[in-house]
């Protein structure tokens, strides 16, 4: 029965950790400013993103998987609609997965301008 109980947990996390998120417009919806759409077929999006000095992005969420390839060492502080925040540091040419979030937003407090280039699986 424990064991059953288990993979039926395990099973939801998989499936809430995979299902798309619907909370906040996309990132190249919510904020334009930062996030530039410069490549779309129908099984991949790749966006230029740039976070100037100090700047805080609109709220977005990630509805599906996507990679991130930084292009500047950089420190971003994501604050959640609950008020939790985290901080993530990226190496320029470190890429890295980023996970799905209903909704966010991404303040650069690395010291100077940040910028990415991230490829969403469609």
């Amino acid at each position: 029965m424990v064991r059953r109980a288990m993979f039926g947990l395990a099973a939801a996390t998989i499936w809430v950790a995979s299902a798309p998120a619907q909370d906040a417009s996309p990132s190249y919806q919510a904020d334009p400013t930062v996030y530039k759409v410069i490549f779309e077929d129908q099984n991949f999006r790749m966006i230029a993103a740039t976070w100037k000095n100090n700047a805080t992005d609109k709220p977005h969420g990630h509805p599906l998987p996507f990679v991130v390839y930084p292009l500047d060492d950089c420190t971003l502080r994501l604050r959640n609609p609950d008020g939790t925040t985290r901080e993530t540091k990226s190496k320029a040419g470190a890429a890295f997965a980023g996970p799905i979030a209903s909704s966010h937003t991404a303040e650069n407090i690395s010291g100077s301008d940040c910028r990415a280039i991230l490829v969403e699986r469609k």
